[in-house]
Formats: structure tokens, C-alpha cells, sequence
């Protein structure tokens, strides 16, 4: 079990103030806990997102007491991606919950390997449920099965652990393989020149110029 060790936060103090301090702000919530604000520190939370993910069930102590919690939406910086603030939901470990978990892609497809074909990714996460403490962290979809053309992966392919349920369809295509297209070069039409000459001598008698070769009239 991932545990992050956390303090309750004063809300009077600036969070740009907290995070230079080396703690990020968060707040849990939900199954039997009223909305309380907190903070932990940057790099435990780090390691802590890093394994367990947002699908997997953590302890967050908070003056010594556990509350379990699924990392339910991290806010990050937009321009150095660190996390600025963490939302936790609040978890009945004997009930069961629905969370959408990523899929990860395993092995060298043949197809692809031959040249025939194009591995297309359809599919980077599927619902499931089951028991807090049996959530997995990622399921894989093993890609070496695809060998041929229009081969695919179905969420039923996907194997799960001992009491985790697919919520997402199991006819949903995971990934599939597509022939590859040649890209053809573009041709491009030849210059008929002398249509460019015509032009520019019409546009000159329109202009009241006239054509050279052509001597001007006098009265």
C-alpha cells in the first residue's frame, strides 16, 4: 500500500508560498470525510503518482490518521509540468469502484515488423471495476499477437486480474493493424507559357499600352 504523509493546510497562506516551501497543496474529499484542505510534500507525492498512478488505492495520513484515497486529479504547471495541486477522493475499501485505468502496449507486432502493416492505437484506457485493493495499475495489451493485416485487439483479448470487471465493452477494438498507404507524388502540371504571354498582352491593351511590335497610332 502507497502511504503520503500530509499536514492540514491554513488556508490563509499562499499557495506559490507552500510550494516554494517544497509541498504542493491538495484536498480530499468523499466516502465519509467532509472536504478538508492539506498538503504534501512535492517529492514523496511525486514517487507516490509515479507508482500507484490515479487508479491505484493510497493511505494519506493526516495527524496520524489513514484515510485511504485515489489520486483523483492532479493539476500541473503548464510550462515546467510539475504537479501544483492534488485532488483526493475519499474510498470505501469494501465497496467496489469504477476508475478508468491506462492501457499499456507491450511487444513488437509482426506485422509491423514485415512492413505490411500499421499498428493504430485505439484505445489508451479502459473502464473497470472492482475492489479498491485490487486495482491494477495499468493492464497490457500484448501487440506481438498482431500478425496480419486487420488483426486486432479486443478489450475481451485483454487479460485482467482475479476480481477486476471490464465496464468498457468488451467488442471495443484496443488496437488493430491497417495496411500501409504509399504516398504518391503529387504531379505537377507543366507551364504553358505561352498562355502567360497571351495574358500579360491583353492585360497591357487593356491598360492602354501597346503590344511591343506595335507602334502607337497618330491622328
Amino acid at each position: 500500500m502507497f502511504i503520503i504523509k500530509a499536514s492540514k493546510r491554513n488556508n490563509g497562506i499562499k499557495l506559490d508560498v507552500l510550494r516554494k516551501s517544497g509541498v504542493i497543496p491538495a484536498v480530499f474529499y468523499g466516502v465519509g470525510e467532509e472536504t478538508t484542505s492539506i498538503s504534501v510534500p512535492t517529492i514523496e507525492f511525486k514517487k507516490v503518482w509515479r507508482d500507484a498512478g490515479e487508479s491505484s488505492a493510497v493511505k494519506v495520513n493526516v495527524e496520524g490518521k489513514d484515510i485511504d484515497v485515489l489520486i483523483h486529479e492532479v493539476q500541473v504547471d503548464p510550462v515546467t509540468d510539475e504537479p501544483i495541486h492534488v485532488d483526493f477522493l475519499a474510498i470505501d475499501m469494501k465497496k467496489k469502484i469504477k476508475v478508468k485505468v491506462e492501457v499499456v502496449f507491450e511487444g513488437i507486432s509482426g506485422a509491423v515488423k514485415s512492413g505490411i502493416g500499421n499498428l493504430v492505437k485505439v484505445l489508451h484506457e479502459i473502464e473497470i471495476e472492482a475492489l479498491p485493493a485490487g486495482l491494477p495499475h495499468n493492464l497490457v495489451a500484448d501487440i506481438s499477437k498482431l500478425e496480419g493485416l486487420d488483426s486486432s485487439i479486443l478489450v475481451s483479448d485483454i487479460k485482467l486480474p482475479t476480481g477486476v470487471v471490464a465496464i468498457t465493452d468488451g467488442v471495443d477494438i484496443v488496437a488493430s493493424i491497417v495496411a500501409q498507404v504509399e504516398e504518391k507524388e503529387e504531379e505537377v502540371a507543366p507551364v504553358d507559357l505561352s498562355a502567360i504571354e497571351v495574358e500579360k498582352k491583353g492585360k497591357k491593351e487593356e491598360e492602354g499600352v501597346a503590344p511591343e511590335g506595335d507602334a502607337p497610332s497618330k491622328e
